[in-house]
């Protein structure tokens, strides 16, 4: 009988996280180091870049936003030089964008939340792979999210940022395939923390209802009944870059306590 695969990564795999500083960013970088991956993360906060800094002064950082093309030819200037070369890169970088009606959405606020989410993977991907196809291969890791796959009235261009990050993955599964390149995207649901609290804020507001009932009714949408953590998404990375996901590409695999609908 055939041996599992290991769930352990290779050792010194060198790393790319967009927006590692803090969140879902912070807690898959911090994985990553912990199992022995060389790191090199962007994020457009200053002072969760210091404080990262100061937590992991191992691991390299630049100030950057994905959504612009020079500050992704800085970062990846910076992890080829620190990392010589590139085995993974997670694209982590998205924000939550605005809560509202359609007709009431600022066209500008639905183009940074796209520029952002969406564009600022393919400026990073664009950059990524000529250094994955030196290194013989790799892995690519999306983040989407359960609105990546349900609609969510009030939030349509985070959805659509979302849903746009599932169809880039499966595309790119199947162009960087023969490169020996696996993508796949994570679909996070609700992940507790302080990004999901304003999420669920604004949509009190919007639907005239307490912070407490609306947190219930996003609860209730949720099989497990709990919202996730960082760390369960982390943990899917992990196991994504193992020898026990080799042969995974072109996914979308859900950390979501099985979410029913948003």
């Amino acid at each position: 009988m055939q041996a599992a695969a290991s769930l352990a990564i290779a050792p010194g795999l060198r790393a790319v996280v967009t927006a590692g500083a803090a969140g879902i960013g912070r807690a898959i970088t911090d994985a990553l180091i912990d199992h022995g991956a060389r790191v090199h993360i962007c994020d457009s906060d200053p002072a969760a870049l210091d404080a990262f800094r100061a937590a992991q002064p191992q691991a390299g950082a630049t100030l950057a936003d994905v959504s612009d093309a020079g500050d992704v030819s800085r970062l990846f200037a910076a992890a080829a030089t620190a990392l010589g070369g590139l085995d993974l890169l997670v694209n982590n970088a998205g924000i939550a964008g605005p809560t509202g009606a359609v007709e009431a959405i600022d066209p500008a606020e639905w183009r940074r939340c796209l520029d952002v989410g969406l564009t600022g993977q393919f400026l990073c991907t664009r950059l990524a792979v000529p250094l994955l196809k030196a290194a013989g291969g790799g892995a690519i890791v999306n983040l989407s999210s359960a609105a990546g796959r349900f609609g969510y009235a009030w939030r349509t261009p985070y959805a659509a940022a979302k849903w746009g990050v599932i169809g880039f993955t499966q595309s790119l599964a199947k162009e960087l395939g023969p490169a020996n390149i696996r993508v796949n995207a994570i679909l996070p649901g609700i992940v507790a923390g302080p990004r999901i609290d304003r999420v669920i804020a604004a949509r009190a507001l919007q639907e005239g209802v307490s912070h407490a009932e609306m947190e219930r009714q996003y609860v209730n949408r949720i099989s497990l009944r709990r919202m996730v953590t960082a760390a369960d998404v982390a943990g899917m990375v992990l196991f994504l870059i193992s020898a026990a996901g080799a042969n995974i590409s072109g996914q979308s695999l859900g950390v979501d306590g099985n979410q029913e609908s948003l």
